[in-house]
């Protein structure tokens, strides 16, 4: 099978080909990819895609400790300013999540190595025939949301955490026939696994 699921949206096509399901360690790419899942709840994804250069304009390319600091107020101004989500709390859980993502670098070096632990630093590649094959969530994803809100993250459900996984490589779905299967090996090595 190949991957449907970005139809003819340009930017759905690009984020499909470049980013999805590649293995990433780096902790502001992780912090992007868990706000924007998180501000996906309830939406699209080719929303919060379109919209993804005026989040990464308001929260300066997302860095966490600049987003750790915000205060309503901020969150407020960058609501009007910016065509972000308008959600008020899903724009507060970038600053409770940014201040949780700390507190995980001081015990565990990185987001990355707390996250990546789970898969034993490996992708989960899996081999789905048909797109109606890839589960929504696993008892995986349900576990590391439930680690994740106990340490302070909002937005952070089952559903959302398995979207975060194949956002950041650490699950691999694409189909059997898809293009970018081919390409696993090498993105791997590009992205520091071997």
């Amino acid at each position: 099978m190949e991957c449907s699921w970005p139809g003819n949206n340009q930017l759905m096509q690009a984020y499909h080909d470049k980013e999805w399901c590649v293995p990433n360690t780096d902790d502001q790419y992780l912090f992007e990819m868990l706000t924007l899942e998180g501000a996906q709840v309830r939406l699209s994804w080719s929303i919060v895609l379109s919209r993804r250069e005026a989040y990464q304009k308001a929260f300066h390319n997302f860095d966490i400790s600049y987003c750790s600091t915000l205060t309503d107020k901020d969150l407020t101004n960058l609501q009007e300013q910016y065509n972000v989500i308008k959600h008020f709390s899903k724009l507060q859980s970038v600053r409770s999540n940014a201040q949780a993502v700390i507190k995980i670098q001081q015990e565990f070096e990185s987001l990355s190595l707390f996250l990546w632990r789970y898969v034993d630093f490996k992708p989960i590649i899996n081999h789905w025939h048909s797109e109606e094959e890839i589960p929504a969530q696993t008892p995986l994803s349900n576990e590391i949301s439930k680690d994740l809100k106990k340490r302070g993250f909002k937005f952070i459900g089952p559903v959302t955490m398995y979207a975060f996984m194949q956002a950041i490589g650490m699950v691999d779905d694409h189909g059997t026939s898809c293009p970018y299967t081919s390409n696993k090996e090498r993105k791997m090595k590009e992205n520091g696994f071997h």
